[in-house]
């Protein structure tokens, strides 16, 4: 007995030190955890139960069975985050430079269908040099039934992605099905084609950073949702995220304690709005002033700064904001603002999240570039999920809400639950001096006439009451009271039930 209780401990021994000392050095010497270090600072302190320690790759060609290292270069499992199951898998790069083998699918594979059976986020740590090429199309086999996997799971247990090491051609495909994706500044990187390739290909020079680090993911093309300055501090970030999601489908978020009052006044808001109508001000220190301990969890927040989007709590549950932000364009809504709230409003609305929109948007930006873009068809993505969305909602118009993005941005025509506005909105089809000019195009050439007709349309139409005359806006409200009226109609809305009509699934305009 003794001595097969050794041999055990001989054997994890071995499967612990990965590709071996001197490739867990080479990790450090990099400024980067081994996968086993991210694993222990990501969950519970000894919450970690291991799959498939002992698994071995199968492939014979290239001399492959002389090395068969134990775990085959990831790790798998599941444990805790403050208490709450997690199922994780963090590829090891000093095994065969975390490359992706039939059997390392397979282990991803095992406990991402445990994840959906049992009702639990898969969070993945990538770092991998991708496809085990000495494998050839059993490596890409192994990839496409990953892919089937993170398809079958959207929408019924969260996915998250830390990006923490080098992640190329298809194994790019399965974080970009994730709900979110995190990098790591100077480590991480994501392409489709490596640099060598696109100057074969292109004759392009660049840099593995310029074509796909964490500042081009995070700013230009928005496929990861935030970047951070070293593994330790996106670990821990990520752990933030998990207490602000439920486990699955079937289940609401957390309820965490708070130490807030939740009819908080906060006379602050009443002097936001500056007295000229295009004097821009932060609509972030207005969520964090509706907040419980002003605690916002922001989502994509270097991409599309004209809308923002994340995570707060009121009185102690999860709600999703999307706020237009006048500090930036204006607060307009174009084709990348359009697709960033898209995205997260329906991933709200899988996870049976409430969502407060707070409005402050002028209309959507013109120009060639935005309708060569395609923005109605962006745009129409922002409508579509809102006008889908089962979830309690809850919109607020501090100021502008002008034209098509009016109805776009969580209207009551939409199926708003609580529609509020503030003194200072401004609901129209747009701003008084294009309205005047098109009303009164007689009257162009004579600037005290076309003067008094601005005038005029203002006091008509710059105002919220014309809409609440109408029922469109429920309640113009103070805006130092609106933490307590925006929790009050969450509240009141924990047992809302809508259901969409039957459909195999709707077609959003992709």
């Amino acid at each position: 007995m003794k001595d097969i209780i050794k041999e055990l401990h001989d054997r994890r021994d071995d499967a612990r030190l990965g590709g071996g000392q001197r490739r867990i050095d080479s990790q450090h010497a990099k400024g980067k955890l081994t996968a086993r270090e991210r694993i222990e600072l990501l969950l519970d302190e000894d919450s970690f139960e291991e799959f498939d320690m002992f698994k071995t790759h199968r492939c014979t060609d290239f001399g492959m069975e002389a090395s068969k290292p134990y775990g085959d270069g990831v790790i798998t499992g599941w444990g805790t985050i403050n208490g709450r199951m997690v199922y994780v898998f963090s590829q090891d790069f000093t095994v065969f430079g975390g490359s992706l083998s039939e059997t390392h699918a397979e282990k991803i594979c095992k406990i991402m269908d445990m994840a959906v059976q049992n009702g639990a986020p898969v969070i993945g740590l990538n770092d991998s040099g991708g496809a085990r090429i000495q494998e050839g199309v059993a490596s890409l086999a192994g990839y496409a039934e990953v892919f089937q996997r993170n398809i079958m799971a959207s929408g019924v247990v969260p996915q998250i992605s830390v990006i923490m090491g080098p992640c190329a051609g298809g194994a790019v495909y399965s974080p970009a099905m994730t709900d979110f994706i995190f990098m790591v500044k100077d480590t991480s990187y994501m392409f489709v084609t490596g640099p060598d390739v696109v100057k074969t290909v292109t004759n392009e020079v660049v840099t593995a950073e310029e074509l796909g680090g964490a500042s081009t993911h995070t700013k230009k093309s928005s496929v990861a949702d935030g970047a951070f300055e070293n593994d330790v501090e996106a670990l821990s970030e990520v752990r933030r995220l998990v207490d602000f999601l439920p486990l699955n489908n079937r289940e609401k978020a957390p309820v965490r304690p708070f130490f807030d009052e939740p009819g908080r006044i906060e006379a602050s808001l009443d002097t936001i709005i500056p007295d000229n109508a295009n004097t821009p001000y932060d609509m972030k220190e207005v969520i964090h002033k509706i907040a419980d301990e002003g605690d916002f969890y922001e989502i994509q927040e270097d991409h599309a700064k004209n809308i923002i989007t994340g995570f707060i709590r009121l009185e102690g549950q999860t709600v999703g904001v999307v706020a237009n932000q006048p500090m930036v364009l204006a607060g307009c809504l174009d084709i990348d603002s359009s697709k960033k709230a898209a995205r997260f409003v329906r991933f709200c609305d899988a996870f049976e999240i409430p969502v407060l929109t707070l409005v402050d948007v002028p209309g959507f930006l013109p120009g060639t570039s935005q309708e060569y873009g395609g923005v109605i068809k962006h745009g129409a993505k922002l409508l579509f999920a809102y006008g889908e969305a089962t979830v309690p909602k809850v919109t607020v118009i501090t100021r502008k809400a002008y034209g098509g993005a009016y109805d776009v941005m969580a209207s009551k025509h939409l199926r708003g639950d609580f529609n509020y506005a503030w003194p200072t909105a401004e609901i129209a089809v747009m701003g008084a001096k294009g309205a005047t000019e098109i009303i009164h195009r007689a009257d162009l050439g004579d600037a005290e006439k076309i003067a008094a007709h601005t005038q005029n349309y203002e006091d008509r139409f710059a105002n919220p009451f014309v809409a609440a005359e109408r029922g469109f806006i429920d309640e113009v409200i103070q805006p130092r009271s609106t933490r307590k009226r925006v929790a009050r109609a969450f509240a009141s809305l924990r047992n809302k039930k809508l259901e969409n009509p039957w459909k195999k699934h709707d077609n959003i305009p992709l």
